[in-house]
């Protein structure tokens, strides 16, 4: 099997649109979430999320082409950009022969489910005539991101859009992983993008008890794991990874920020939405991460936690980890406190946050979360408050999703 590592990484987010923006913002305890501002939120029981700020898709798309993409694509398109950059790569440069062995797996969880939402909006106003957008369909599915960073940078390895709720781009990292693992790519565009922060899906997930409704403190609202949580904050947003073959890497002589190790994907067989209370689904994920990784739970020093704050979901995940981990006292920590829940695009952004917590050895605090939910199981180390500095060997990232899709990735230092 080949050694396959990190070597780019790119983010829009809630918390800054550059890495070491979002980062240091992560480190300091900063929360993204703030009362909506792209429409009208004032009949909603919810009226807050964590929106992307200070976007300007311009500054990677020319304005004559914008009308063709989603916002969920502009921010794919952006971040995928900024992980190229990152990873020093100028594809005009490669030989095409080489860019064979060169893919994109990109994932969401709704798409251009903003695209959809405006035309048929549009087609109700018009009264029934149909004036749909000959854009329509291509803004609209859910691999259309896949397809554009592989047409814009001349990519011609493996390619399509990975769809499993919110453990959707994590199971991408993986995917883009086992890909480059068995052989059949040396370079693969990895990761995720969400704008899912529209009428239907704020009215749908609340409709759902989803979501949080702290209107008069936003920021205060995500709190994984407290007695008190009363649901996720929406986020939206992209983030990328550059992932390689270690030889292809070290030839090239690219930066490498961290090993990826292992990958579990399982499911709960649970139910539409729920978790089962004993979190055998996530269990056996992280177990399959494990072997995969060669390692034994014990080796691992940081969890970045799924947690989106909701009431059974958190505590499945930790009574899933407490099989896993037993009295090994792993650091957990939930970034979604901060960041907001970015559905199909979690999975890719905390995977970045566990490869800066391997390269920096910073374990992020999670926020928000004062009074512990009795139901804890004893022993678990959840870093509350601020962020502390660790040796962090392996770092392991959990995902799930709606329909019971679990996904766990481990990263780990990168040693020759």
């Amino acid at each position: 099997m080949k050694r396959v590592v990190v070597t780019g990484l790119g983010v829009i987010s809630p918390l800054g649109n550059t890495v070491d923006e979002f980062w240091e913002n992560i480190v300091n305890g900063k929360s993204g979430a703030a009362t909506i501002t792209k429409m009208d939120v004032s009949k909603f029981k919810t009226q807050f999320g964590c929106e992307v700020k200070g976007f300007n898709p311009e500054d990677y798309i020319d304005k004559k082409e914008l009308k063709k993409f989603d916002l969920h694509t502009q921010y794919a398109i952006a971040a995928s950009d900024d992980a190229i950059k990152d990873a020093g790569l100028d594809f005009s440069t490669i030989d095409v022969s080489e860019r064979h062995d060169m893919g994109v797996i990109w994932a969401t969880g709704n798409g251009g489910m903003g695209t959809f939402e405006d035309q048929l909006l549009e087609f109700h106003a018009s009264g029934g005539v149909p004036r749909f957008s000959p854009f329509f369909i291509p803004k609209m599915i859910v691999d259309i991101a896949a397809g554009v960073i592989s047409i814009r940078h001349k990519l011609h390895g493996p390619n399509y859009c990975t769809v499993s709720a919110c453990a959707s781009s994590n199971t991408a990292v993986i995917s883009a992983f086992d890909t480059i693992r068995l052989g059949k790519a040396k370079l693969m565009v990895a990761g995720g993008s969400e704008a899912a922060i529209i009428y239907s899906a704020l009215g749908g997930f609340g409709a759902a008890q989803a979501l949080s409704k702290r209107n008069d403190s936003p920021e205060t609202a995500s709190r994984p794991f407290d007695k008190d949580r009363d649901g996720f904050v929406m986020g939206e947003g992209a983030a990328a990874l550059i992932l390689e073959d270690l030889e292809y890497a070290v030839a090239r002589g690219a930066k490498i920020y961290a090993e990826i190790v292992g990958g579990g994907m399982a499911a709960d067989a649970y139910h539409l939405t729920g978790t089962p209370p004993d979190g055998m689904g996530a269990a056996l994920g992280m177990n399959k991460a494990l072997k995969e990784a060669g390692i034994s739970a014990d080796k691992i020093d940081y969890v970045n936690a799924h947690a989106t704050s909701t009431g059974l979901g958190d505590m499945s995940e930790l009574n899933g980890m407490k099989q896993v981990f037993g009295d090994h006292p792993v650091a957990i920590s939930a970034t979604k406190s901060m960041t907001g829940h970015l559905l199909g695009a979690a999975g890719a952004i905390e995977s970045i946050v566990s490869v800066m917590a391997v390269k920096e050895d910073i374990i992020p605090g999670t926020i928000n979360t004062v009074n512990l939910d009795e139901h804890v199981p004893e022993g678990m180390n959840i870093i509350l408050g601020e962020s502390i500095r660790k040796t962090v060997n392996y770092a392991l990232n959990n995902t799930f999703g709606f329909g019971g899709h679990t996904a766990t990735s481990i990263f780990k230092k990168y040693t020759k």
